[in-house]
């Protein structure tokens, strides 16, 4: 179903504005192809009301069966309840219900309907001003006053009356005025604190003490002296990038705060200390930033994991060192020196890690394959430094995050599909769009990027991109023959540390590029070769590749002249009698498939003659000129596997080439059906003797022309051609072939660009040879005339009357009487012409042969040549 236009431009819109892209790329496209399908999926019509009664009717039958009459009842009460009140939306919104219901029969319970139920009426509280409103009461003067309980009575009486019947009372507080000026000592209240434990943190709060009392003895310098074990804790604070107070943080750098010191150590050498940390803190930062950072791209997901894992590990083990000295089970010596060097031990891998990121973060290439370059080269490197641990380390990352990166190169190599999530960030473009058609789908659905292809493929897979790229097509292509390959052969795809350094072997002596490279390009191989092997096979064997070049033979080529012969009598006459339908193409289609038909590795029903409609090729339609065969050509309809490997421009060649041999054979046909008449009454036997060598020189030039075209150059390189595609491994190899081939033959039958000015002359040689038949014609029917007039052609049968009449061409409006005089000159001017033209092509023939080194030229020119100097040595 077609989108109309309105929804169209709407759909345009809402694409560009919820994806946020340009209406240019191909993701636009996806997205707008996926946008309209489900448009066309979801053209539903109203709800069906019946539908969902029984839906509805089923849900309570399903719970009876269940055993959960309550919920059927309850059901049925409420759409009993539901169906007093009409609405033409209900049946929309109970399906709508439906759909989102999760399981209602496991999942509903009667009781959760008790807490739906409608809001009780709110109770007013009473107030005082309604209890009292006149406000008389409790107002009486004394009702506020202090109850003396004791007053007439002892507490003998109390306590004999409290055993008698016991009555909960409450006491009454009497109530004492406090002097306003007493103040309670504080020698009353305790803390309940270690006095000496405070003291004891707020001397170790050292960033709390504002002023600083301590001198240093170099410079003057205010300073504040710490403790060895309080920078070892601020220094691990800063390691874990946690604030502290002697160290901050500007910009992306970490800077010692100079105004704290140690006692036993010089002010110089602290700094320097610090600064070192400072250093190792500073690039961990870069890491803790990075990974603050959310990646899109998965392998970059797996890269930013690894950062994780380490700082993870480095984490703990800070912890872990910080809890040493916290430990007060054993005594442990404080030293800033051990730490450094403990720090440097196990921050080796996160500086290495860090280096990869701030070039990362500094290239301006933006990449999204630069930090798996960067992983690979760093890789490289500890490898040639001998530093195993960080090789080992930097190793598992990297395929770690190959792996994840060659996720989507196994799916194209395995089954021929491509993500959708890695559209750009991949090598591999998809053009499909709407176009899918099977005849180009070598050459059109996808393409290899190569105008990204630094930013799209990482150093290490560029040298086999290409065959990637062919193997994924192969699936592909064989998907569409319903060719399946998965079952026949395991293929290995994943590649792992083990499979590229085994240990126990002599490997480990190798550099890490070359088994990389060797590893990875065995498996690039191994799809390559079984994937095009199974499509060269079903091309062979299935499609009927090698019938269709046969075929093509025949069609182009006329390699069976008894089968074409009948085509060209046709065309030829048609022409001759100037016919204006000679270019027809129902009748030359009907005509060439009734002639091919004998041929049984034809399928006539392919074969389609069409007719140009360029006007300026119907403008020589009338004419004589061997160009107006240019507004016919013979196509052949491929099956489309077969199309993928002999394309449309190909076609296109072997049209011009089957133009160019029927063109010959035209010229030929004009002067092997003109018969020169000699009379020795009319004419002198040396007039006759130069038109007979004229017309012999021009039969042995065409005859000399096809041959050479025919015999040696097409026959010479269909050959090849089949030894060359019987040698190729997979279709672009073919198809790199077949255009080789193609572009052989244009240039040695002279078709091609370069050789314009060849081609002019043989064509132009071609036009004088029909030319003189025509002024042969001419002077033949005037002769004739003139034997009618004078009574000369009594001696003649009427059958051969007859049979010379048949011959002459229907043309004569352009005919024009011709002279005795102006014939000769005509004749003499004709072979002039021909000789130069004939020189000329020589000529050229060598030149080109000579700067090209096509031998066949030189052949042509030679034997053209050889023509002139028996010509010259019979005179």
């Amino acid at each position: 179903m077609a989108i109309p236009a309105s929804i169209s431009a709407l759909t345009d819109e809402l694409v560009a504005t919820v994806a946020k892209v340009d209406k240019g790329t191909p993701r636009f496209k996806i997205l707008k192809r996926r946008t309209e399908d489900t448009l066309r999926a979801n053209a539903h019509v109203r709800t069906d009301q019946f539908a969902v009664a029984n839906q509805l009717e089923g849900l309570q039958e399903k719970f009876q069966v269940l055993n959960k009459d309550d919920l059927a009842d309850a059901l049925r009460v409420r759409l009993t309840e539901l169906n007093e009140h009409k609405n033409s939306c209900f049946p929309e919104i109970l399906s709508l219900l439906l759909q989102l219901a999760d399981r209602p029969a496991q999942l509903s319970k009667v009781d959760r309907l008790e807490s739906i139920k409608k809001p009780q009426e709110r109770v007013e509280s009473l107030s005082w001003t309604e209890l009292d409103v006149s406000g008389t009461a409790y107002c009486e003067e004394d009702i506020w006053e202090s109850v003396d309980f004791g007053a007439g009575s002892s507490e003998d009486d109390l306590s004999s009356v409290s055993s008698d019947s016991y009555q909960g009372r409450s006491l009454p507080q009497t109530s004492i005025a406090l002097e306003e000026d007493y103040v309670i000592p504080e020698d009353l209240f305790s803390s309940g604190e270690d006095e000496d434990l405070v003291v004891s943190i707020k001397s170790a709060q050292f960033w709390r003490n504002k002023t600083s009392t301590d001198t240093e003895q170099h410079g003057g310098k205010p300073s504040q002296v710490l403790t060895e074990l309080q920078i070892v804790r601020e220094t691990i604070f800063m390691l874990q990038g946690l604030p502290t107070s002697l160290f901050w943080r500007h910009h992306e750098s970490v800077e010692v705060d100079r105004k704290y010191s140690l006692a036993h150590l010089s002010s110089e050498t602290l700094s320097s200390l610090l600064r070192s940390f400072c250093s190792i803190g500073s690039k961990i930062d870069i890491l803790r930033r990075y990974n603050q950072v959310p990646r899109v791209i998965p392998y970059l997901q797996t890269f930013h994991r690894g950062i994780e894992d380490r700082l993870r590990e480095f984490d703990r083990f800070l912890s872990n060192v910080q809890a040493q000295y916290l430990s007060q089970s054993r005594t442990i010596a404080v030293s800033l020196l051990q730490l450094y060097e403990s720090v440097l031990r196990e921050s080796k891998l996160l500086l290495l890690l860090a280096e990869i990121v701030s070039n990362l973060r500094h290239d301006a290439s933006d990449s999204p394959v630069r930090c798996l370059d960067l992983l690979y080269d760093s890789v490289c490197m500890t490898q040639a430094t001998g530093d195993e641990n960080e090789f080992k380390f930097l190793a598992q990352l990297f395929f770690s995050c190959f792996e994840t990166y060659a996720r989507p190169i196994r799916l194209w190599m395995e089954k021929g599909e491509l993500e959708e999530t890695v559209q750009g960030s991949f090598f591999i473009r998809d053009n499909r769009n709407n176009d899918l058609d099977l005849r180009t789908l070598w050459h059109g659905w996808y393409t290899l990027d190569e105008s990204a292809w630094i930013s799209s493929a990482p150093k290490f897979v560029q040298p086999v991109a290409r065959k990637i790229f062919v193997a994924g097509k192969s699936m592909v292509f064989l998907r569409h023959l319903d060719v399946s390959g998965d079952d026949a052969h395991a293929r290995k795809s994943s590649l792992t540390l083990g499979d590229v350094f085994p240990e126990d072997s002599a490997s480990v002596y190798m550099p890490f590029s070359a088994l990389l490279d060797s590893a990875f390009g065995r498996i690039v191989d191994e799809n390559h070769s079984f994937t095009s092997s199974l499509l060269r096979r079903e091309l062979d064997q299935q499609c009927g590749l090698w019938i269709s070049l046969q075929a093509l033979e025949h069609i182009y080529h006329c390699k069976d002249m008894s089968v074409y012969g009948p085509i060209d009598h046709k065309i030829f006459d048609l022409i001759d009698r100037g016919r204006g339908a000679w270019d027809d193409r129902y009748l030359l289609t009907e005509l060439a498939q009734s002639a091919f038909s004998t041929l049984p590795f034809i399928d006539p029903s392919r074969v389609i003659v069409r007719s140009s409609k360029d006007p300026t090729n119907k403008a020589h339609t009338h004419s004589r000129s061997v160009k107006l065969l240019q507004a016919i050509s013979f196509d052949y309809v491929l099956p489309w596997p077969v199309a993928n490997i002999i394309t449309k421009d190909a076609i296109l060649s072997y049209q011009r080439l089957s133009t160019f041999l029927m063109q010959i054979r035209r010229a030929k046909h004009t002067i092997v059906k003109q018969r020169l008449q000699y009379s020795p009454e009319i004419y002198e036997a040396r007039k006759n003797a130069q038109a007979y060598a004229l017309r012999h020189n021009m039969l042995w030039f065409l005859n000399t022309l096809y041959s050479h075209m025919t015999d040696f150059v097409i026959s010479t390189t269909t050959n090849s051609l089949r030894k060359d595609l019987s040698a190729c491994n997979d279709v672009d190899t073919m198809v790199s072939v077949h255009q080789s081939y193609m572009s052989s033959l244009e240039d040695q039958c002279l078709l091609s660009q370069n050789l314009v000015p060849l081609y002019e002359a043989i064509i132009s040689l071609l036009d004088l040879c029909v030319s003189f038949s025509d002024l042969q014609s001419t002077r033949y029917t005037q002769t004739k005339s003139a034997q009618k007039e004078y009574g000369q052609d009594k001696d003649q049968s009427d059958e051969e009357e007859d049979e010379d009449e048949d011959d002459e061409p229907e043309h004569d409006e352009k005919q024009t009487p011709v002279h005795e005089t102006q014939y000769l000159q005509q004749v003499k001017t004709t072979q002039d012409q021909f000789n130069q033209l004939v020189g000329f092509l020589a000529a050229g023939l060598k030149g080109v042969g000579r700067a090209n080194a096509q031998v066949s030229w030189e052949i042509l020119a030679e034997r053209l040549e050889w023509r002139k100097e028996r010509t010259a040595d019979h005179v």
